[in-house]
């Protein structure tokens, strides 16, 4: 079982995190601005990331290493799309 402040601080981190996808989508819809798409993307796998490895490891039973990995690859990925979102 998860411990509740670290369900809170998962629960806050994904909130914050969609916050930030839902107003860079909303800029990128008003100045149809490719970069604000991006960091939009982003912004969803960080808060997909932030979320699931306790989800992988508790649902799918793999080792926390594993749901580690995994989390880091999804964060990883958002953080790519920031990335590229700043150079175009």
């Amino acid at each position: 079982m998860i411990e509740t402040p670290l369900l809170l601080a998962k629960f806050v981190t994904l909130a914050l995190s969609l916050a930030v996808a839902y107003l860079a989508f909303h800029g990128y819809r008003r100045n149809q601005s490719e970069p604000m798409l991006y960091v939009s993307v982003g912004f969803v796998f960080i808060g997909a990331g932030a979320i699931c490895e306790g989800l992988i490891h508790l649902t799918l039973g793999t080792s926390i290493v594993s749901a580690g990995l995994i989390q880091a690859a999804i964060v990883s990925s958002g953080m790519l799309f920031v990335l590229v979102s700043l150079v175009k």
